[in-house]
């Protein structure tokens, strides 16, 4: 008995430590991976054509060129002439066959989360298998009349941990905006199944 209740101890002490360690570490390797990934984009590309300049790189060195690179990007970007070539250079990208699937898809899924275009700011709660049982899903489109539904919206109901997701077509009457939960707090208590605390929110905005 006193051997069983050491281990149990020993094992409560372990998991308590993986606990405690677990999401730290984690953490920790996906920045210092994303990190790694950016920082090595300009030396690979230089690398080869300008041999030198391997003497004077210095580790960050890439890293805080892409976010230069990124903040001018954004700053020029509003500039007539510079907003006209971005905007060809959309045009002939969008009009490219294959090209074109790659890019488009990559770009309004960027724009989903961070642009203009953000489709992640209504959280709602969704019954698609059957009228009682709720999903947290966000809708993306209001109206979905191109595929011949009316009065549908497009819900996307993401997978507890996964990034991965469905998207349904839904009568409008079976779902629910979250009026109490922000859309961030929402994904994250999806995709943590249910076991994250949900935080003091400010309203979403109502659906039309």
């Amino acid at each position: 008995m006193a051997t069983r209740n050491w281990l149990e101890k020993l094992l409560h002490i372990f998991l308590q430590g993986l606990i405690i360690l677990a999401p730290i570490v984690i953490t920790v390797w996906a920045v210092t991976s994303l990190f790694n990934f950016v920082d090595r984009i300009l030396p690979d590309l230089l690398g080869d054509a300008i041999p030198e300049f391997s003497r004077y790189y210095l580790p960050g060195m890439g890293f805080i060129v892409a976010l230069l690179l990124i903040f001018v990007v954004g700053y020029i970007s509003s500039s007539f002439v510079v907003g006209k070539l971005v905007e060809l250079f959309d045009s002939i990208l969008e009009k490219t066959p294959g090209i074109k699937i790659i890019y488009s898809t990559l770009k309004d899924f960027f724009e989903a989360f961070a642009g203009n275009k953000r489709k992640f700011d209504k959280s709602v709660l969704v019954a698609v298998n059957a009228e009682d049982v709720w999903q947290i899903g966000f809708i993306t489109q209001q109206e979905v009349h191109e595929f011949g539904l009316n009065d549908f919206v497009a819900v996307y109901v993401p997978q507890s941990y996964a990034f991965a997701g469905h998207l349904y077509f839904v009568k409008r009457q079976r779902v629910k905006l979250l009026t109490d939960i922000s859309s961030a707090n929402a994904m994250k208590f999806a995709i943590s199944g249910g076991v994250t605390n949900i935080d003091d929110d400010t309203p979403d905005t109502a659906l039309k």
